[in-house]
């Protein structure tokens, strides 16, 4: 399955981390350091808070504004949600569904994701579409199981049309946030499974074309190996994203 050079897509998710002030602040930083990376994408998403205040710092910038995740309806009677049109109207490109905090903490279902993604694509957002395993699910060696459900689950009823741009992430729940890390050859083979499903879904065009990003413990000291495997095109980036410097290393490990 061989293609083009796919443009590597680098996007930090800050979590429950930074207030609006300290956001912008980051923000500026990165897109400070960002002007020598013109070959790859950038993403950062902040907490709803400081999708404002960060917006302003990278209007007319190469770094996108990313959001966490959002509801799949698009008004309603659903409070604390966030609809599509929201977010698109504070100037946010990608959304990120599916992370896998919110499946275990928040106890979201593939259908959720499903139906979030199906939004963002009718809205005009880009989704940054996330699947992995847990470690009782490693261990017992179910992990292509896990996310070959996952996957399709989640692009169920999505067109052909609708793959460009939709992004995808491989993030083992076991390795987020513990310091783990899956090797380069484990994480590639993961991806080299779900672009397999892809092609057999939508056909080697779409496969070969989809990016598909590797999030666990991503830091500057292992991009690189894990950014030069053939299936991985970047990374979706946790703890390391909350500095600027941390954050560009990564980035520069993907077009290095």
């Amino acid at each position: 399955m061989t293609s083009e050079k796919r443009r590597p897509i680098i996007a930090g998710n800050w979590k429950m981390n930074t207030t609006p002030e300290e956001g912008a602040a980051l923000a500026e930083s990165v897109l400070n350091q960002s002007m020598q990376l013109p070959d790859l994408d950038m993403v950062v998403c902040p907490p709803f808070t400081g999708l404002h205040a960060v917006a302003e710092r990278l209007t007319g910038s190469s770094v996108s504004l990313g959001a966490q995740d959002m509801h799949w309806e698009s008004d309603g009677a659903y409070t604390g949600a966030i609809s599509a049109k929201m977010l698109l109207t504070l100037g946010c490109r990608h959304v990120i569904l599916g992370h896998s905090e919110r499946r275990t903490i928040f106890g979201e279902s593939d259908d959720h994701v499903n139906r979030k993604i199906h939004q963002a694509l009718t809205t005009g957002l880009l989704p940054i579409v996330c699947v992995g395993e847990s470690l009782d699910e490693r261990e017992s060696r179910r992990t292509e199981q896990v996310v070959t459900v996952q996957i399709r689950a989640a692009l169920s009823g999505i067109s052909e049309g609708q793959m460009e741009g939709l992004v995808l992430a491989y993030e083992p729940i076991w390795a987020i946030g513990t310091g783990r890390v899956a090797t380069p050859e484990q994480a590639n083979s993961v991806h080299h499974h779900i672009r397999s499903l892809v092609e057999a879904q939508f056909g080697a065009h779409v496969s070969s074309a989809i990016r598909i990003q590797y999030g666990g413990s991503v830091k500057p000291d292992n991009a690189h190996e894990l950014l030069s495997q053939p299936d991985i095109d970047g990374a979706l980036i946790g703890g390391a994203s909350l500095e600027a410097d941390s954050f560009i290393a990564i980035a520069q490990a993907a077009v290095s």
